[in-house]
């Protein structure tokens, strides 16, 4: 399998949703620094940062610390087999069209980036003068918002 690709819902490469701390450190190795959520934070999560190879990964508290979500600016990233880096947002929005995902929302944020967001399929793309930048994405969530680990 590609190691930078991504899977909604599932993970990316042989790094998969629900993944416990010590499954993620056979994978990856120490992380080159821990984040701790602030405590007015939502959600209570830690951060593991593999600066040089681009990966935040998120694990929540709530989720008994097992992987739930990735951000990552790596240069290799693939989507549906397909290198995502750098294409503008027409682009990713026609190629996941083309696997049946449409509708995206698009927000400005205050950076003057552009995030697009797939809210189901729990992606969001982040796009500063028109090329992709970093993607954050995690496991499904039910309607009823249940965590949908993948098998």
């Amino acid at each position: 399998m590609e190691e930078n690709e991504i899977t909604l819902g599932t993970g990316m490469g042989p790094l998969k949703f629900g993944a416990s701390m010590d499954e993620v450190r056979a994978l990856m190795g120490e992380p080159e620094e821990i984040e701790e959520s602030e405590d007015d934070d939502e959600f209570e999560h830690q951060a593991w940062n593999y600066l040089e190879e681009g990966y935040s990964l998120y694990f929540d508290r709530e989720d008994d610390y097992r992987l739930s979500c990735i951000e990552t600016d790596h240069p290799g990233l693939r989507l549906f087999g397909e290198p995502i880096q750098g294409k503008s947002q027409a682009a990713i929005e026609e190629l996941m069209s083309r696997h049946g995902y449409t509708n995206p929302e698009t927000e400005r944020m205050e950076t003057g980036e552009v995030r697009l967001s797939y809210e189901k399929e729990m992606i969001d793309l982040y796009f500063d003068e028109d090329e992709l930048q970093f993607v954050n994405f995690g496991v499904f969530i039910s309607d009823d918002l249940e965590v949908q680990w993948p098998s």
